[in-house]
């Protein structure tokens, strides 16, 4: 059985949550009872998950998307209030890691998407604290723009809500999970053949086409899914944990 400030202290050790500045708090967000042996991990702590939470008893649920956020209300009125007491209903701990989980080496969004499709020899070219941190890698196959959007979406499972094709084959590829598509400007001074993110702005194709990039948004949820249960899987093999990884349907 691990105690909740025994998971805390280690949470903010494993991700250095002293040393990143965010827009929302990292770490226990929601107090809950002491005990924890079963864990629930999600990329948003919405009504649905903690439902689901509830439902398999769980102790302790963790998030990529918590609470608090920066400029946020400050009220805890409507949604806010019904989120907060079923927690609180039944006494379920709330952790969220916001950019730690972002730009962890190991367990993080950027590094864990990379690892799904396939992407070699993954590395940081820009950082920025806020908002995130981009990374380069090399494209494996022989992929054109088609080919690889193919390959995201089925790697994924979802259908891009953007694509943004060139002539030329896809050799290497900058990313940043989420809704990292200021990113893209960066990514064409480096030289990089294409950009992926979760998300588009109106400006983003603008950029790509006229610095030649292939692009594509595959979803802020689709590419953050992977982080926050590679930290589960991590918490249930290293402390002996039930761990159940709750994928709530989210097509942004």
């Amino acid at each position: 059985m691990l105690e909740r400030q025994q998971l805390n202290s280690y949470l903010a050790d494993f991700f250095q949550v002293d040393s990143i500045q965010d827009y929302c708090p990292n770490g226990l967000q929601v107090e809950g009872r002491s005990a924890i042996q079963t864990i629930v991990t999600g990329v948003t702590a919405s009504q649905a998950l903690i439902e689901a939470a509830v439902s398999r008893n769980a102790d302790a649920i963790l998030v990529h998307h918590g609470y608090f956020w920066k400029n946020e209300r400050s009220e805890i009125v409507g949604m806010k209030k019904r989120r907060l007491q079923l927690l609180l209903q039944h006494d379920i701990n709330l952790f969220a890691y916001h950019l730690p989980l972002d730009i962890h080496p190991r367990v993080g969004n950027n590094i864990q998407l990379a690892e799904k499709l396939g992407i070699l020899e993954a590395r940081i070219v820009a950082a920025a604290n806020p908002p995130g941190v981009m990374m380069m890698g090399d494209v494996s196959g022989n992929h054109s723009s088609v080919t690889f959007a193919q390959h995201i979406e089925s790697v994924l499972g979802r259908t891009l809500t953007c694509q943004i094709d060139r002539n030329d084959p896809i050799r290497t590829i900058a990313w940043c999970t989420g809704g990292g598509q200021g990113f893209i400007d960066i990514a064409a001074d480096v030289g990089i053949d294409a950009y992926l993110t979760g998300e588009v702005s109106e400006q983003t194709v603008h950029s790509a086409r006229e610095q030649g990039l292939a692009f594509f948004a595959a979803g802020h949820h689709a590419t953050e899914r992977y982080g926050i249960k590679a930290l589960g899987e991590h918490l249930a093999e290293r402390f002996e944990l039930t761990h159940h990884f709750i994928d709530i349907d989210n097509p942004a």
